[in-house]
């Protein structure tokens, strides 16, 4: 059965794979490397901006009356982000918090240090980043530190590292491919001289074993070498072979001649004498023919062996008693063996037949040329084993002796001695296939001595191999009772009782009816209850837990109370699919979602102001206040700041935005302005005339109330508008979440964005919409800069409880009624 062959395989493409393999690792390393240094590098950007918030903080502490008080300063948290939750804390030197949240300071150690210090910690089941930074006071009595603790959560740092992972992930893969492309390329290009080979030796005739001369690369040239070498040996092999066949043929010729001859002699013989003597010469001539044909197949065996170079180690002593076991005993007995110990025991390396036939051959002729005994000697020469082997025969002639080593050759001593003329020829080509020496000489006294020299095995010093490892290279109040809510039942339009859907807010209900009536066209499954609160005490009441139903949604027009709510972790994430078409002011952190456009209006009566009086601009509003204060006093109203929740917010963002807020606030005072917590009570006093002038009102109250035939005209200021939107919250406990996004997703679509731009004139937050309330058109009321109160930690600056109170003491000490 032949041999099964073996599986051929693709170097090419293994040398592809493996490339790829690397390539593939390199990149795998190069980009565990860029992520390490996104995040690395998002952590120095967002460590500066949190140090330089603690450090403004810092810079806002002072001592008064031998007691520390910060306001901290709106830059403080304006340069957030405005997608991370932010907290802060503030210690005096007696570890007390002087503003912030308590909860974050009892956490963090005291800072004696102006130095900012760094930490990562677990703060309302978030991981923050807390910065603290020590700032040294002295009072009267004692000089301490006072420690200012700032934390962020980590959402834009994560998203950071991310896009610049991504920004340098995507390079790294398309070079990577780039690379493959062009390592397949070179591969092909490199194996170009091996097809040219290929072309070479298909093109052959079968018979031409002639080098190859085809020009290969350094690389493949040691293979070319060794196919020459082949087939050089192939090719002397084939001749030998030929050359065997015509000698074995011309030699095996004769005999068999004879024999034939013979045989047909004895088949006419009639005498039994001549017949018995016919018979023994063709059994002499049959001996003589297979110690011939068993000749040539031991050459051409040996030949065979020592061509794939069988190489084992053996010894002299195994190899001579090898041969003296396929000897009968009555040769073996004629046999005197003197090896020395060393020699015995000498390591030869070699075919070990090849070995053995060698030693038969020599041992044979000895025997059969000498009819006595045959001495074999071994002994060690230095680096060789010398082995000799003598006898008492006929010997050989000088002239003879290098030709009796070839095939076929006898010496004419061996006249009348059956032989084959191969015996010392096989011993010859053994003996130079081991790199040995063969010498022929005679013995003293008479006979021949065989001289072999074989040499040891050589000692190979161990090979070191070099491995060069491969280094690739490759990370965001005071507690009070609710005030008495206005309810209101929408059932559901199908009759269905299993659902409702309860909205605290703080828009008027008239407003928020045409929202519900749109929401349940589309689910008139669904019942809802809307109960309407002013926005601070819907803020503290949910805060404290004192609301007799909790809330599924929560809406507001004071931003910053639903921002702050957020901020402290009370409110759920919504991914709506219309959050991509708000403009990034109106939402934060897929919790506060923005979903109107409402402009703060100055609103006059006309019978009150003529057209040339009418203020359009912040500054000519207080001049107007300050040039005729008898006649207004009493007659101009706004937001009572300190109720209000939305009248605070537009306060504080006034006094951010404007230079001229606080001589504003100061004419306020000059004429006893009134103060409302409401924008309806300011719309109502305007439209009957008992108020002259309401300022920072809301446009959307303001323009619904026009439209309503109310006998007031609304200003949009010149120099600025501030812009506020209303924004929803699903509370983290809401009973149903779900009906919650529901309506947030409604709200936020072009369905609720039409309520916001159509009869509710809220304005629609969304840009491009269609009706006549859209932020487009509104802003083309007037020719005053759009400034949105954008959903941010910024928004905390105003909340913090110490700036508050100071904001609120000096608001209310400017504007207190004066004589």
């Amino acid at each position: 059965m032949a041999g099964s062959r073996r599986k051929s395989f693709s170097l090419r493409r293994r040398i592809f794979a493996l490339a790829i393999a690397l390539l593939v690792l390199a990149a795998l390393v190069l980009i565990v490397f860029i992520r390490d240094y996104a995040e690395r590098a998002a952590d120095r950007a967002f460590d500066r901006l949190l140090a330089a918030s603690a450090l403004t903080i810092a810079g806002a502490v002072q001592v008064e009356s031998d007691a520390v008080v910060v306001e901290i300063p709106f830059a403080a948290f304006a340069m957030f982000s405005g997608q991370d939750r932010v907290f802060y804390a503030v210690e005096d030197p007696d570890a007390r918090t002087v503003t912030g949240y308590k909860d974050l300071a009892a956490q963090m150690p005291e800072t004696v240090s102006a130095e900012p210090h760094f930490t990562d910690m677990v703060y309302r089941d978030e991981t923050v980043r807390v910065v603290s930074v020590g700032r040294l006071i002295s009072t009267p009595s004692d000089t301490g530190w006072v420690t200012i603790h700032v934390a962020e959560t980590q959402n834009q740092r994560e998203a950071l590292s991310a896009e610049i992972l991504s920004n340098a992930v995507l390079p790294v893969i398309a070079l990577t491919l780039l690379a493959i492309g062009l390592v397949w390329f070179g591969i092909s290009r490199m194996f170009a001289p091996l097809t040219e080979l290929e072309h070479e030796l298909r093109a052959r005739s079968p018979d031409d074993l002639s080098a190859i001369t085809v020009p290969v690369p350094a690389e493949v040239e040691h293979l070319v070498s060794a196919l020459n070498a082949f087939m050089a040996r192939l090719r002397n092999a084939m001749e030998r072979v030929s050359g065997l066949v015509a000698e074995a043929a011309h030699e095996v010729r004769t005999p068999l001649a004879s024999l034939r001859a013979q045989a047909e002699v004895a088949m006419d013989e009639q005498d039994p004498e001549a017949l018995r003597r016919r018979v023994g010469r063709i059994h002499t001539g049959a001996v003589q023919a297979s110690q011939l044909v068993s000749q040539l197949l031991m050459e051409a065996t040996v030949s065979h062996r020592l061509e794939n170079q069988e190489n084992e180690t053996t010894t002299l002593e195994a190899v001579i008693d090898e041969v003296r076991q396929r000897l009968d005993p009555e040769q073996a007995r004629r046999l005197h063996i003197a090896l020395s110990p060393e020699a015995a025991g000498a390591p030869l390396r070699g075919d070990r037949v090849a070995l053995r036939e060698m030693m038969r051959n020599v041992v044979d002729n000895a025997l059969v040329y000498s009819p006595g005994q045959v001495d074999i000697g071994g002994q060690m020469a230095g680096e060789h084993v010398l082995i000799e082997v003598a006898d008492r025969g006929p010997g050989i002639e000088n002239t003879e002796k290098s030709m009796v080593l070839e095939r076929f050759k006898r010496g004419r001593n061996s006249n009348g001695t059956a032989g084959s003329g191969l015996g010392l020829s096989i011993v010859s080509r053994v003996v130079a296939a081991h790199r040995g020496r063969l010498d022929l000489r005679d013995r003293e006294g008479g006979g021949l001595v065989v001289a072999i020299s074989l040499p040891l095995p050589r000692r190979g010093n161990p090979v070191l191999g070099l491995a060069a490892p491969l280094l690739l290279a490759g990370a965001l109040l005071m507690p009070a009772g609710p005030t008495e809510a206005a309810t209101a039942t929408y059932p559901a339009p199908d009759g269905s009782q299993d659902r409702v859907l309860n909205i605290f807010g703080t828009t008027d209900t008239p407003l928020f009816d045409y929202f519900i009536e749109a929401f349940q066209r589309q689910r008139p499954d669904i019942g809802i209850i809307y109960e309407e609160w002013d926005s601070r005490p819907l803020y503290e009441g949910f805060l404290a837990g004192d609301l007799d139903t909790p809330p599924d949604l929560l809406i507001s027009s004071a931003s910053d109370l639903q921002l702050k709510l957020a901020n402290d972790g009370h409110a759920l994430s919504h991914d709506s699919p219309f959050l991509d078409a708000l403009p990034d002011w109106a939402h934060w952190r897929n919790e506060v979602f923005g979903f109107t456009f409402e402009p703060a209006v100055i609103i006059y009566n006309p019978r009150q102001l003529t057209p040339a009086e009418v203020p359009r601009t912040h500054l000519t509003l207080a001049e107007l206040l300050e040039t005729q204060t008898e006649r207004f006093r009493g007659k101009i109203a706004t937001y009572d700041i300190a109720l209000s929740g939305v009248g605070y917010l537009l306060a504080a963002q006034d006094q951010t935005i404007s230079s001229t807020f606080w001589r504003l606030t100061n004419a306020f005072g000059r004429v006893n302005a009134q103060f409302s917590g409401s924008s309806p009570a300011i719309l109502n006093g305007v439209a009957d005339g008992s108020l002259a002038l309401g300022y920072n009102v809301l446009g959307s109250y303001a323009f619904a109330r026009q439209a309503e035939g109310a006998d007031i005209e609304i200003v949009v200021p010149d120099d600025y508008v501030l812009v506020l939107t209303r924004s929803m919250l699903i509370p983290r406990n809401a009973p149903d979440a779900e009906l919650a996004r529901a309506f947030v997703d409604f709200a936020l679509s072009p369905a609720g964005q039409a309520v916001a731009a159509g009869p509710t004139a809220l304005g629609s937050v969304v840009p491009d919409g269609d009706g006549d309330w859209t932020s487009e058109a509104i802003s083309a009321r007037g020719r005053g800069v759009i400034q949105p109160i954008p959903l941010g930690p910024s928004l905390l600056v105003a909340l913090d409880t110490l700036r508050r109170q100071r904001f609120l003491d000096t608001w209310q000490e400017i504007v207190s009624p004066k004589p």
